[in-house]
């Protein structure tokens, strides 16, 4: 069986989970309350008006609803498995074991991916319409919005395998929901440490801390730089998913 099959397989399994509507909660909260927050503040001379709105949105997504998300998706990913001895059934066809929890892996990227989408897509009209309502004619900053959102997405890569890493290793779900969710909470006082480049979770938080800083401060820039950041960001990411893939399925057999 090829990687791409499997692959469909895979899609095929999640296709009527409720996973699809989940992925719309977390942005559709923090954008509208986000949006409205800042509402009554706009001016049809406020200025920077995308840049407010977005950050004001960004930071507690990027801090928490985001990965509380994602951590709600592994969990529903790996319990069709775990169900009626899904994985069992699996690993007894002739199918890699690797190749497998790639292919899982890779399903939960896509809904990472997707989560993206709906928050740049609600953002956005929830933007048009309070800016519209207010007169504001500043232009929709598009490249904006796709470059942040992208960054958004690429700095959750390290933590969301980290997740599925935990998830994967062991046995109780609720031991593997509650470590992640310890791992999350303290992430916004991680960001603030001179450690927040070895802490995953905090790693989208931190970019929007950045956005924030520059917003409001004149002068001095806190770009989030990309060295030492990325090397570090690629070491664990490589870490956390050679564990994932190699113990994929190692608690089930027993």
């Amino acid at each position: 069986m090829s990687f791409l099959e499997l692959l469909k397989i895979e899609f095929m399994k999640v296709k009527r989970g409720k996973i699809v509507p989940l992925i719309f909660i977390a942005p559709l909260l923090v954008v509208t309350s986000g949006v409205a927050n800042l509402h009554s503040y706009f001016t049809p001379e406020y200025t920077n008006t995308w840049a407010a709105m977005f950050i004001q949105s960004a930071l507690v997504y990027s801090y928490y609803l985001l990965p509380f998300s994602m951590i709600v998706v592994c969990v529903m990913l790996a319990g069709r498995e775990t169900g009626n001895n899904g994985v069992l059934k699996m690993l007894a066809l002739p199918v890699s074991q690797y190749a497998l929890s790639v292919a899982k892996f890779c399903v939960l990227l896509f809904y990472l991916f997707m989560e993206m989408v709906v928050f740049l897509v609600v953002f956005v009209v929830a933007g048009l319409i309070a800016t519209n309502s207010t007169g504001i004619t500043e232009t929709l900053p598009l490249l904006y919005l796709l470059k942040w959102c992208t960054g958004l997405f690429l700095t959750m890569l390290p933590s969301v395998a980290t997740m599925w890493a935990i998830i994967v290793l062991f046995d109780k779900t609720l031991l593997s929901v509650g470590l992640n969710l310890f791992l999350i909470i303290p992430g916004v006082l991680v960001a603030n440490t001179p450690f927040w480049i070895v802490y995953p979770y905090c790693y989208s938080g931190y970019l929007v801390s950045c956005s924030l800083h520059n917003f409001t401060t004149t002068g001095v820039s806190t770009g989030f730089e990309l060295f030492p950041f990325l090397p570090c960001a690629i070491a664990i990411f490589a870490l956390v998913f050679g564990v994932a893939v190699i113990r994929f399925g190692k608690k089930e057999m027993r």
